[in-house]
């Protein structure tokens, strides 16, 4: 076990607060150790491996206006959760590791759940979109609401940052080399 879990507070748009704990390989009873009751708790762990206490681990504690529920996830990788509030949706889109999962905002019941190849460096949304994007290190691809993804897009060079920029997916490579994609499409953008 390594250091001490990682602790964020966040609040997403809609009156919902999300608290995160996460830690390292075998951390599970570190990072548990604060779970609060009440509520559903769905542990997603199991998806990732038969032993996800074992691998790294993160909590999601979310209490909205329809109630409160905690979600456990697992990751093959040290890495940092992410999430997003996709209100048209009705979900909250989380990050972690090589995972993306799509959860129901009010119960947490996973909708849908999709594993990319390599680590997960970004994850964007806009009332723009009608889907989410998520960036990989070596692939971009795009989420609709029922988990089938609209659009995949493979690199040649490891994607190191992504951001949406005046409506475009901007892109930088390991090699610091900028490219653009049109976030609906998945085209290259000039």
């Amino acid at each position: 076990m390594t250091s001490e879990p990682g602790n964020a507070t966040i609040s997403y748009p809609g009156g919902l607060r999300g608290r995160w704990r996460w830690g390292g390989s075998g951390s599970a009873t570190a990072v548990f150790a604060l779970s609060e009751t009440g509520g559903e708790l769905i542990d997603l762990g199991p998806t990732v491996a038969t032993d996800p206490d074992a691998l790294c681990r993160a909590e999601l504690r979310l209490e909205g206006p329809r109630g409160a529920w905690t979600a456990r996830f697992a990751s093959l990788i040290h890495d940092e959760p992410r999430a997003l509030h996709w209100d048209a949706a009705g979900l909250l889109v989380v990050a972690y590791g090589f995972h993306t999962y799509g959860l129901e905002t009010a119960t947490g019941a996973s909708r849908w759940e999709h594993r990319s190849a390599t680590p997960l460096i970004a994850l964007l949304g806009s009332p723009r979109l009608e889907h989410v994007v998520v960036q990989a290190e070596i692939e971009t691809f795009a989420i609709e609401p029922d988990g089938a993804v609209a659009w995949r897009v493979a690199h040649s060079d490891v994607v190191t940052a992504a951001d949406l920029i005046g409506g475009r997916l901007v892109l930088t490579g390991f090699d610091g080399q900028v490219s653009a994609l049109d976030p609906r499409t998945g085209r290259g953008a000039a």
